[in-house]
């Protein structure tokens, strides 16, 4: 019997890519869009993809209409540079990740899944290039399918209930991240919010912003963090 749903953000909660997803969406912008904005400096911490491109280019005068009209071949073209790029970039596991994933992809009791910022054509890459399986994580919600992160929890809960044909709730959500916008979006599905220090949040902001749980890393994860 599926009893949780247990939501990974990818960077800085089960990975540090040093800057690939960076790189391969300014290459992509300036192919679709014809400018890279100021995406080399502009502050990604928890925000979608759909966000950053509406942020970075509407100073150009490039529409959030004309982004969504371009965001298929955007997808495409981000996820081709990402590919090839990889092999060039670091990948650090964070502490436990790995673990973490294995021991809830084996529970039975637990649908594993993503939500992050992260677009669905580049997500698996980056999990890849780090080791994980991007098969794991069977249900998700993708930074190209909303500019606002609180939406994505409730899709993701949406699909597990379809997928495996059950009846979660957002009490037996719980989102894990390491960034204030996070704890953010799990409270706005009802759920648990655990926040990690292993991302470049300020610690201030995280404290702040009242998780239910806030670690270090996910080391002591499993001690701590009681499951729904």
């Amino acid at each position: 019997m599926i009893k949780r749903l247990i939501l990974f953000d990818i960077d800085g909660t089960l990975l540090i890519s040093k800057g690939l997803g960076r790189e391969s969406k300014r290459r992509a912008m300036i192919d679709i869009f014809g400018t890279d904005g100021d995406v080399m400096t502009h502050p990604f911490g928890g925000k979608t993809d759909w966000q950053i491109l509406v942020e970075t280019l509407e100073k150009h005068n490039i529409t959030p209409d004309e982004i969504a009209r371009q965001m298929d071949q955007y997808l495409v073209t981000m996820a081709r540079y990402m590919t090839e790029l990889a092999p060039d970039f670091e990948h650090n596991v964070l502490p436990n990740a790995m673990e973490l994933v294995t021991h809830f992809h084996h529970d039975p009791e637990t649908v594993v899944g993503v939500v992050t910022g992260n677009n669905r054509q580049t997500a698996p890459i980056k999990l890849q290039s780090a080791g994980f399986n991007p098969d794991w994580f069977v249900v998700g919600a993708f930074g190209n399918e909303s500019t606002n992160r609180d939406d994505l929890p409730r899709l993701a809960l949406q699909r597990a209930n379809e997928n495996f044909k059950t009846t979660l709730s957002g009490e037996q959500v719980i989102v894990i991240g390491d960034t204030v916008m996070d704890v953010q979006c799990a409270r706005a599905v009802g759920g648990v919010a655990v926040a990690v220090l292993t991302g470049f949040e300020d610690p201030k902001l995280l404290k702040a912003a009242k998780p239910d749980y806030l670690l270090n890393d996910l080391t002591k994860f499993m001690d701590v963090v009681k499951l729904p």
